[in-house]
């Protein structure tokens, strides 16, 4: 979805001959696949971050044209909704110092960034969900100006049929009608890409589900939404009902939703590819004029557009990737599944755990996911999502365990060794992974330091509910930019 969209309309021929297009690239991709087509030489990682701007109230700052224009940098881009930007950060490896340069680039780049931001009166912040949103930002008016995003809009409300029904039951309930997929915008997450070869895929994917529970309960940042405390991560349960396109009755056919942690363990990537292609509707059907079979068998890298584009809106949380750069392709784990912030360095703790465990979990001679079922996996993810830091998940030869535990004496040990087996440095393991421990040993991360600053000044002072998380989130933004560890910041 990240391509310009200029057509508006579609016909019934528009969709016979995509819905024929995708299939021939599928067909092609599995050539791909067993010609062994692929680039698996120098594996990369890469990061996205999406972001919130705000004005010096701390209120939604619906600039983000004029703060791109400001910033003038191609590395930030537009995002669904006009108080939403996102950073696209350079692929590197992650030896040598690769996740030290990380932190540098986006600290360095976000800082920039918002220097020129300040210029149109708008400050970046870098949570799962603003939590100063109102009804009143909801409006389709709110999208951003780029006709892909009205356009999907459009084809999502036509899929449904009626508007869209968001209902979360947390520490407190929400329930709500929207009459545009706006609400998506306000999820703003972490996006970490793992470049692997065609073979090494499946366990991959498999472990990054396995430990996605883990992931978002360790990482939580957005507690809440609509001036209400909901989950721990609200921004899960929001996104897969926001850009739900079932009907009540097809939800009660079974029909697969297009936000979907999925339904099995896999044995290839070619698995999500077709199911994706058997499951889903297109919702762009925009045919390029490339034929993917004359390009392969002239001896060319075809760039499968259909594929790639379908792909791109159906929202796994953790997604595959085919991409081509420099006429090579290569396969991406796409981990979806973590909120933005609340720091860089927050952020770069969080794609070390992630790097190393499923690097040591993709490895391992008896597989994780051979000792567990894929609706245990799915069931820690909701309770990792409701409870974050709190949580209780499941794991084989333990049961059910608090998460905090499991992490501190049976994944942090892994995350470290799969560090090591990528050639982290020492130091950038001892540091980053220290993050995470602390996180647990403290019980803090940023949805409970968020959901303490909140009762600090509504349960204790006169101010209303809407000033009070103003001030929550200016504190919060002057502390993010310190760029010290979320566990450590002071709630007074």
């Amino acid at each position: 979805m990240g391509d310009d969209v200029g057509r508006h309309e579609f016909t019934r021929e528009d969709r016979t001959r995509y819905r024929t297009k995708v299939r021939r690239c599928l067909d092609v991709f599995a050539r791909m696949l067993s010609e062994s087509r692929f680039e698996v030489d120098r594996p990369m990682t890469g990061l996205e971050i999406e972001l919130n701007l705000v004005d010096d109230a701390g209120d939604p700052a619906m600039r983000n044209a004029e703060a791109l224009e400001a910033i003038a940098d191609p590395d930030f881009v537009t995002e669904l909704g006009q108080w939403n930007l996102e950073i696209n950060v350079a692929p590197r490896q992650l030896t040598a110092g690769g996740i030290t340069e990380f932190e540098s680039v986006v600290r360095d780049s976000l800082n920039e960034a918002d220097r020129k931001a300040r210029e149109v009166d708008a400050h970046m912040v870098m949570i799962g969900i603003l939590p100063t949103l109102q009804a009143r930002h909801m409006a389709e008016e709110a999208l951003s100006g780029n006709p892909r995003y009205a356009l999907l809009n459009e084809q999502v409300l036509a899929a449904r049929g009626e508007d869209i029904q968001i209902s979360v039951d947390g520490v407190e309930r929400l329930q709500m009608t929207a009459d545009s997929i706006v609400p998506e915008a306000a999820c703003t997450s972490t996006q970490f890409h793992l470049q692997v070869s065609p073979d090494a895929f499946a366990p991959y994917w498999n472990a990054a589900q396995a430990i996605a529970g883990v992931q978002v309960a360790v990482g939580a940042n957005s507690p809440f939404l609509l001036g209400k405390e909901l989950w721990r991560e609200t921004r899960i349960a929001l996104f897969q009902q926001a850009t739900d396109t079932r009907s009540d009755e097809l939800k009660e056919q079974g029909v697969r939703p297009r936000v979907w942690f999925g339904e099995r363990w896999i044995t290839s990537i070619f698995d999500l590819f077709e199911e994706n292609v058997r499951y889903f509707p297109a919702l762009l059907p925009i045919c390029d004029p490339e034929d993917p079979v004359q390009v392969l068998e002239r001896g060319d890298t075809p760039s499968l557009a259909e594929l790639r584009l379908h792909n791109g809106t159906i929202y796994r949380w953790n997604r595959p990737v085919y991409d081509v750069v420099r006429d090579k392709p290569h396969l991406r784990v796409e981990n979806r599944t973590l909120p933005a912030g609340p720091t860089v360095v927050d952020t770069l703790a969080n794609g070390a755990f992630y790097y190393g465990l499923v690097r040591a979990l993709a490895e391992e001679e008896r597989p994780l996911w051979s000792q567990m079922s894929f609706s245990a996996a799915e069931e820690n993810f909701t309770a990792g999502a409701r409870n974050g830091i709190d949580a209780q998940v499941y794991w084989p030869g333990l049961g059910t365990v608090p998460v905090v535990e499991l992490v501190l004496r049976r994944l942090l040990p892994m995350a470290h060794e799969g560090l090591v087996k990528m050639k982290v440095e020492a130091a950038e393991r001892d540091r980053l992974l220290g993050i995470i421990e602390q996180r647990c040993l403290t019980g803090v991360n940023g949805a409970t330091w968020q959901a303490r600053a909140f009762h600090r000044h509504y349960d204790h002072t006169a101010l209303d509910r809407p000033e009070a998380l103003r001030r929550m989130l200016r504190t919060y933004r002057d502390l993010m930019h310190s760029n010290e560890p979320v566990h450590t910041w002071p709630v007074s």
